[in-house]
């Protein structure tokens, strides 16, 4: 057995940066899974990643809430806080790696990987000491060294606990500036609600709706909220049937759905600058690219900090990229053998909005500009 791996608030705060820092992991995959689909096609799949993708927002907005309350200070612009790809999940998941891929059957399979439910078989084997890279442990622990848990629900359950014992000993715990808090008139999302933070109860209120949400650890193939969740959704892809009320897990009954994986764009995996032909336009629309997340990176972490209102123009942002990937999918990357260009995701230290091009422009391999519809 281990001993817990939360003993005060600096350990707690270590905690609740990771989990922002999982959370947001995720989004840069599922965007470029979702652009990589050609226009009108794969209708069913472009929006299960695209929801999924808002409620990793939602998800991130929760956890900033509960930083908050305990009065951290959430920041996005931080180095490393946005992964070098391919890559482990940050502080774990080392039996997979997560790439940069368009949507294909690979690309799927990961998605799941990230969302698998694991529940313990019990509470001391929560925590296991491994050294080993092939164990099946998925996040570790940012406090104690070779420390990592049965999987990302149980990683909250660790926090949730560790929560729990600081306010025991800490009357003060829950210091933060109200001020700070975003509150649902500033998030919507159909798959949840933001909870604002104020003590215990509404701090594990919303860490317990990010582990249901994701992998529905505790209320099975949906969440406490009568949502699918997120593991599931993706197995319906895997599946090709929508799941219903009363399903088992491994076979839905509800309509077929339907995947054409040729209708994508083959976008390099985990495609870097590096790959990209020096002096080139496709490179500066990538390098553009990056400098516009860094910014919209930025952006969150303002809204985060006591601008809440902001974050209903992040929401929009994240999506408002789209013309950024569409200059980067939709053209071929040279040398690369007939893949496409994409996103880098490697931000630079110092952001700012880059250059806006006309919406709907395109960059040739030739380094001239065509139009692009999607």
């Amino acid at each position: 057995m281990i001993a817990p791996t939360i003993e005060n608030r600096d350990d707690l705060l270590s905690y609740l940066n990771a989990a922002m820092s999982l959370e947001h992991a995720t989004i840069p995959p599922y965007l470029t899974a979702y652009y990589s689909i050609h226009s009108s096609t794969n209708s069913d799949a472009a929006h299960i990643i695209r929801v999924t993708a808002v409620e990793e927002m939602l998800h991130l907005t929760l956890v900033a809430n509960v930083l908050n309350a305990v009065g951290g200070e959430p920041d996005l612009t931080r180095p490393g806080f946005v992964p070098s790809y391919p890559a482990h999940l940050p502080d774990g998941e080392d039996d997979f790696t997560v790439d940069l891929r368009p949507f294909s059957p690979e690309a799927v399979e990961t998605f799941c990987l990230i969302e698998r439910p694991g529940k313990a078989p019990s509470a001391d084997s929560r925590l296991v000491r491994t050294t080993d890279s092939r164990a099946r442990f998925l996040v570790s622990s940012p406090t104690a060294e070779a420390v990592r848990f049965y999987s990302i629900g149980e990683f909250y359950e660790e926090i949730i606990e560790g929560l729990e014992k600081v306010a025991a000993n800490d009357p003060t715990l829950f210091r933060g500036d109200p001020a700070r808090q975003v509150g649902p008139e500033y998030f919507y999302s159909g798959g949840g609600e933001v909870t604002v933070v104020s003590d215990l109860k509404s701090a594990q209120q919303a860490l317990r709706f990010i582990a249901g949400q994701g992998e529905g650890l505790d209320s099975g193939i949906y969440d406490a909220e009568g949502e699918l969740a997120h593991y599931y959704r993706f197995r319906q892809l895997q599946l090709g049937r929508y799941y219903q009320v009363g399903d088992r897990p491994d076979a839905p009954t509800g309509p077929s759905l339907s995947i054409s994986w040729d209708d994508v764009y083959k976008v390099k995996v985990s495609v870097r600058l590096a790959d990209y032909p020096p002096g080139s336009e496709l490179a500066r629309v990538a390098r553009d690219f990056n400098a516009d997340y860094g910014a919209f990176l930025a952006l969150l972490t303002e809204a985060f900090n006591g601008r809440p209102g902001l974050l209903q123009e992040g929401v929009c942002e994240m999506f408002r990229l789209r013309d950024g990937f569409n200059r980067l999918v939709c053209n071929p990357l040279p040398g690369s053998g007939g893949l496409h260009a994409g996103p880098t995701f490697e931000i630079p230290a110092a952001v700012g909005p880059g250059p806006q091009a006309p919406p709907g422009a395109g960059v040739g391999a030739d380094g001239t500009t065509r139009t692009v519809t999607r």
